[in-house]
């Protein structure tokens, strides 16, 4: 009676398994949720960051941003080569923040390069 018990492990065992085919179809699944991870949530992130750091690199007088701690402001002075900026906060307040904190430009006075200015006659 107990050998019958036994018996079914023992043919499961002996077995074999598909080979290589079914490990490369065992990993299929995880391949997919990666592709499909990183057209959904990496791309998108990536491609939101890059704006960022071009709208940061393009911040002019007058443009409104929100910086990481969530204060609203409006930018007064801004140099190329220095990672400070002053922004306005309240009428007659500035302070000076890093460039890095600036979260979100909410709104740009800056212009791109090839447009031209209205001429007037």
């Amino acid at each position: 009676m107990m050998s019958n018990f036994l018996i079914p492990a023992a043919y499961a065992q002996s077995a074999g398994g598909g080979g290589a085919g079914s490990s490369l179809m065992s990993f299929l699944p995880f391949i997919g949720v990666f592709v499909i991870m990183y057209f959904l949530m990496i791309r998108p992130q990536q491609q939101k960051q890059k704006q960022l750091q071009n709208e940061l690199k393009a911040l002019r007088r007058g443009d409104r941003i929100v910086t990481a701690g969530g204060i609203i402001g409006i930018v007064q002075k801004s140099r190329d080569e220095s990672q400070e900026i002053e922004v306005e906060i309240a009428p007659n307040v500035r302070v000076m923040i890093l460039r890095s904190t600036v979260s979100t430009v909410l709104t740009s006075t800056a212009k791109p390069a090839n447009d031209s200015a209205d001429v007037k006659k």
